[in-house]
């Protein structure tokens, strides 16, 4: 798990970075349905405690990927869960049967028209937030939530970098953006969305080999926000 995670955050010199487009194109066949590493399971329980109930709601899945957070949302409930990603690679392999083409800041889909939105470690693939902000707020319903995760900034500030195998057998890194919590309240905040709750959790301290550049910093930064009645 360790070895593995190290690839996912690490700091070889020299590495090759792709934009997350060339990534995922390469990523796809091997990317896991799943939170397949430590960093990726504390991710995921910390935006499970903040997750409203989503019983009766239909939610979209932002840059699904593997569309892990939709199942999720059916699996509790959800009426209708969909997916929405810029990669046709993570498409073709999702098993969502509502899936979309589409960008952070470009959702094809209506004003006002879901409850919730999820989007699980996304934004920083992206260098600039307002433009995915203000398309959230747009298809949020008056009411509605909005869930995002990110990789910390402090994590890729202190030279830890997303990685993975390509299919030549490569290292290469994934384009990446350090959002500070600055960044990400001040772009929400003017698309009209209100910070409800923001979590910054840590590896467990007990675990005996820590991945260069992690330390006792908090390794995402989860937010809850909501769309104003």
């Amino acid at each position: 798990m360790f070895a593995r995670l190290r690839r996912l955050l690490s700091r070889p010199a020299a590495l090759s970075t792709l934009s997350s487009l060339a990534a995922y194109q390469q990523w796809a066949a091997a990317y896991p349905p799943t939170a397949h590493n430590v960093l990726m399971q504390t991710e995921e329980a910390a935006m499970l405690s903040l997750l409203p109930d989503v019983r009766g709601a239909v939610v979209l899945d932002l840059a699904c990927g593997s569309g892990r957070y939709a199942r999720i949302a059916l699996e509790r409930g959800a009426r209708l869960a969909l997916g929405v990603d810029n990669s046709e690679a993570m498409l073709r392999v999702n098993a969502l049967p509502l899936r979309a083409l589409g960008a952070l800041d470009s959702i094809p889909l209506a004003t006002a028209c879901m409850d919730g939105v999820l989007c699980g470690l996304a934004i920083g693939h992206i260098p600039r937030l307002q433009p995915a902000a203000a398309e959230i707020a747009r298809v949020l319903k008056p009411g509605g939530w909005a869930l995002i995760s990110d990789f910390h900034p402090f994590v890729f500030l202190n030279g830890a970098r997303r990685t993975f195998t390509g299919a030549d057998g490569r290292t290469y890194a994934v384009e990446h953006y350090a959002h500070l919590y600055s960044d990400v309240q001040e772009a929400f905040t003017q698309a009209g969305l209100v910070v409800e709750c923001v979590l910054e959790p840590r590896l467990d301290p007990s675990f005996a080999a820590t991945p260069a550049g992690m330390g006792g910093a908090p390794v995402v930064i989860v937010y809850r926000m909501r769309k104003p009645l």
